[in-house]
């Protein structure tokens, strides 16, 4: 690189990531008057979604649902596919978003963040890139993603073998042909039970190596009834608001209600022939609305292990192996403790001939070679190296970037035991750095479009607020902090979820703090809290004027 080349500039805000909250955070910044440089690490826009590009890659959360609302004529020009969104689609609607409202004059693709360093003195960031780009900002937000710092197994040999070795969340452009191989899939999250099926179809042979079996439903994807999503679309502002509530789980052919039979009821308040008949019906509706069956699923364990005993009834009624089954029936963590997976043919791949099962537990694997995977009994040869082994979920990206708060103080070490936030919004010592959709929020369970839109309005909201008081500097409180882990913390401690060795919990990744990160009392909920939080004049946030020039640079409305 020439010194002619680097970047240089001063805006109002820096964003990191272009996925769906990097592009909304840069078009509303916008909105306001805000000068703001977006950066991006892909070639292109989309986030999580430019970057798994694996076979089978498609959305769990219906795709009428799974878009933005800030703009109505938006919502109604653009047509989706399919019930469920797959990956190119969902990339050609943020490519189409991104060209709509201009963004991408203001993005620099192929550019990596790599330090955030906040100046005491003069109250601004400056955030530096692997081609030596420096940016200095008022404002600094993280739109790294929960999901986009894939992780490897540290397995020995892995880094020397000569096979292809490929990870699913960092598929190649242009995709792998397996036509002839013999293909080995390494895990079977989410990830892996949406691509175990497509390349299965096309290799020679396929084994899969499970560590855990997964809970998973069928999603009953299809394309999207015309007449259906038209009447969807003249109910779009309802269907959203009711979403938001908690009243509604999907907008699929029927608009089910989060639980219309099971909100309000508890497993052992109906007869076991009409629990059975509840399960049925929506297994056989398809998608994730499954865990909302009854009330009480993650909150008492005798009433998830119906919900549980049900689905591993289903496996055995799908494969033909009894002893298959076994191996891919969930044991020793509830249904939904775990995300709960939506898949398309996984149960029946193991019935294909060129399919085979291995137990990691039982059979573990012990080294990677040039010819395969050596597990304790033995090598087997393989062609290829799939791994789908998920996420530093939650805070990987943020850690991967060297971000230097107050007094130069490291985000890492402050959370060397566990993220702390307020609002999963941000972390004390670390002024005016904002993390969308952080660890603290509700985040990745649920819709995180609709979680990710709820905080770009919130942090809008936040910087009116300073501008209409004449300040332009705000931290979170420590004690503030404490009582929003506390409650975080309360609230998963009432539920099934810290029951399962979870990514929520970062179990997947080695030597990584087992605490639970998400917001699990529901997006309702957390927005009443933030709303609270704003009509009560931001008692958990430091405020103040810059000693500096003014450089908010809009007025509030």
């Amino acid at each position: 690189m020439t010194e002619t080349s680097v970047r240089t500039e001063s805006v109002d805000a820096v964003i990191v990531g272009a996925g769906f909250g990097g592009l909304y955070m840069l078009h509303k910044l916008r909105q306001m008057g805000l000068m703001a440089r977006l950066i991006e690490a892909g070639s292109d826009v989309g986030g999580t979604w430019y970057w798994n590009k694996y076979p089978g890659a498609r959305c769990d959360v219906e795709s009428a649902l799974y878009s933005y609302s800030f703009d109505t004529a938006l919502e109604q020009d653009w047509e989706w596919s399919e019930r469920y969104p797959t990956q190119p689609e969902i990339q050609r609607y943020l490519s189409h978003v991104a060209d709509r409202f201009e963004l991408r004059r203001d993005i620099w693709f192929d550019t990596r963040v790599t330090a955030a360093t906040f100046d005491d003195a003069a109250d601004q960031w400056t955030v530096t890139t692997d081609q030596a780009d420096l940016v200095t900002a008022r404002w600094c937000i993280m739109a790294t993603g929960n999901l986009s710092a894939a992780r490897l197994p540290e397995i020995p040999g892995l880094a020397e073998t000569s096979l292809p070795v490929y990870h699913t969340g960092g598929w190649p452009e242009g995709g792998v042909d397996f036509t002839g191989l013999d293909v080995a899939v390494v895990g079977t999250g989410s990830s892996g039970i949406q691509a175990i099926p497509e390349i299965a179809r096309q290799a020679a042979h396929l084994t899969v190596y499970q560590r855990t079996a997964s809970y998973t439903v069928p999603a009953r994807n299809a394309p999207i009834d015309r007449e259906h999503y038209k009447q969807i679309k003249c109910n779009y502002a309802a269907i959203r608001e009711r979403w938001r509530t908690g009243e509604l789980m999907g907008a699929g052919e029927k608009i089910e209600p989060q639980g219309s039979f099971g909100r309000d009821v508890g497993v052992f308040e109906e007869t076991e022939a009409k629990r059975r008949a509840e399960y049925e019906q929506r297994w056989n509706s398809g998608g994730a609305w499954f865990g909302g069956t009854f009330n009480d699923l993650m909150t008492d364990v005798a009433a998830n292990e119906t919900a549980a005993d049900f689905i591993r009834g289903k496996i055995r009624d799908i494969v033909n192996d009894p002893q298959v089954a076994e191996k891919l029936s969930p044991r020793g963590y509830p249904v939904g403790a775990k995300r709960l997976a939506v898949d398309t043919d996984y149960y029946a791949t193991f019935n294909r001939n060129n399919v085979n099962l291995v137990d990691v537990r039982k059979d573990p694997i012990e080294r990677v070679t040039d010819a395969g995977l050596q597990t304790a009994s033995g090598e087997r040869r393989h062609d290829a190296l799939v791994f789908a082994t998920g996420f530093d979920a939650m805070t990987g990206a943020l850690a991967r970037i060297t971000i230097r708060g107050s007094n130069g103080h490291l985000l890492a070490d402050k959370w060397s035991a566990g993220p702390l936030t307020v609002l999963g919004l941000m972390s004390a010592g670390f002024p005016n750095l904002f993390f969308l959709t952080g660890p603290g929020s509700p985040s990745v369970l649920g819709n995180v479009v609709s979680h990710i839109e709820q905080h770009v309005e919130l942090i809008a909201d936040l910087l009116t607020v300073l501008a209409d008081n004449g300040q332009d500097r705000i931290d979170a409180k420590p004690e503030a902090e404490q009582a929003w882990v506390g409650l975080v913390n309360s609230y998963a401690a009432g539920t099934l979820f810290p029951q399962a060795n979870s990514w929520y919990l970062g179990a997947n990744v080695p030597g990584k703090p087992r605490v639970f990160m998400p917001f699990v009392g529901g997006l309702a909920a957390y927005r009443q809290l933030c709303d609270q939080e704003l009509a009560n004049g931001l008692p958990s946030f430091d405020r103040s004027a810059s000693a500096t020039e003014d450089r908010s640079g809009f007025v509030a409305n």
